[in-house]
């Protein structure tokens, strides 16, 4: 095999409530996110217990991913580092430098391609490995996989569950991902692919296209600087406004329900709801969806054993293996995408 160790590398959360503004400093290091701000999304943590679910998730997902690996005959060992919390990256690539690992292979969480969600995360990897020193172990990473046949049908079987809740030959369907400013988001793919995930989630189970949108939730930065709209709450407004009755909320952009969806979607998105007068429902992220899961297995696989399949649904074929070196270059705007 031409690794010796898997590395999931994630965005990272607080575990404890004295955490919370520590992280949130550290996440928008060197931006011009406002002080105001800071402080009002770490009221969204307190009020969901002060925490952050996200690191439970990852852990919930290595205890799954684990027996997937071992049925395929991948018997490396797994690692996790994250970006803005503990464990963090830095300490995670030596502590398998000093394990003896040599070349690694890397699976970031996040689907689709931007700077924040794809060239940060090789840059740091690039940078922990800088900080460990020679001894570091190479480390390459999983391609994206918005349009993997495995992702779109964990995806399309949470909205389904979603829709059972309502009447779905009336509901339509919005689903949502993380804004990013409009300079970063002219850079990348990250539109483009959204929108593919959600016509290919949308085509399986027979959605017509009039029935759905993408929207966009979790802004931050600025007011002054253009970032991807329309935001969740505008677009609730606009369906009430057409006569829509009954909405289904599907977090297309997020691989588990963290802060970001708990908060944003499940408490603001659903005030906004009510007020507007539409039932609404909030379809699942796609977690540890055995789907999803075994779509992580294969990815490695297909790198581990050096096979030459990479299979994808859609438009634009598979993702490269390795990103170019002047994709999703970084714009710095400002915001916590």
């Amino acid at each position: 095999m031409p690794y010796d160790a898997i590395l999931v590398v994630a965005f990272g959360g607080p575990e404890r409530s004295e955490d919370v503004l520590p992280f949130l400093e550290n996440v928008t290091r060197g931006r011009n996110v406002p002080r105001a701000r800071l402080l009002e999304v770490a009221e969204h943590y307190y009020r969901l217990g002060g925490a952050s679910p996200l690191n439970g998730q990852v852990r919930e997902l290595l205890a799954a991913l684990r027996p997937e690996l071992d049925r395929r005959g991948i018997a490396l060992p797994l690692y996790w580092g994250n970006r803005n919390w503990h464990p963090l990256l830095p300490g995670v690539v030596r502590q398998m430098a000093d394990d003896g690992v040599k070349h690694a292979l890397a699976l970031v969480l996040a689907a689709y391609g931007s700077y924040s969600s794809c060239r940060q995360y090789l840059e740091n990897i690039a940078a922990a490995r800088t900080e460990v020193g020679p001894s570091a172990p190479v480390i390459d990473k999983v391609r994206l996989f918005y349009d993997h046949p495995l992702f779109v049908a964990a995806n399309a079987e949470r909205l389904r569950d979603g829709l059972s809740d309502v009447d779905r030959t009336a509901a339509h369907v919005v689903y949502t991902a993380h804004s990013i400013p409009a300079d970063m988001a002219a850079t990348s793919d990250y539109e483009q692919q959204l929108l593919e995930t959600c016509r290919l989630v949308s085509a399986s189970l027979g959605i017509p296209a009039d029935r759905w949108s993408l929207a966009y939730q979790s802004r931050s930065g600025r007011p002054q600087d253009p970032w991807l709209e329309p935001d969740i709450g505008d677009r609730l407004a606009t369906l009430a406004a057409r006569g829509a009755g009954h909405v289904a909320v599907m977090p297309i952009g997020f691989l588990s329900d963290h802060v970001e969806v708990l908060y944003d979607l499940d408490v603001e998105a659903a005030a906004r709801a009510r007020e507007l007068g539409l039932t609404m429902v909030r379809a699942g992220t796609v977690g540890t969806h055995p789907a999803f899961v075994e779509m992580i297995g294969e990815l490695i696989e297909e790198r581990v054993r050096e096979t030459g399949e990479r299979r994808s649904l859609g438009r634009f074929g598979p993702a490269p293996d390795e990103c170019a070196a002047d994709c999703c270059p970084p714009v710095r705007s400002g915001g916590t995408p």
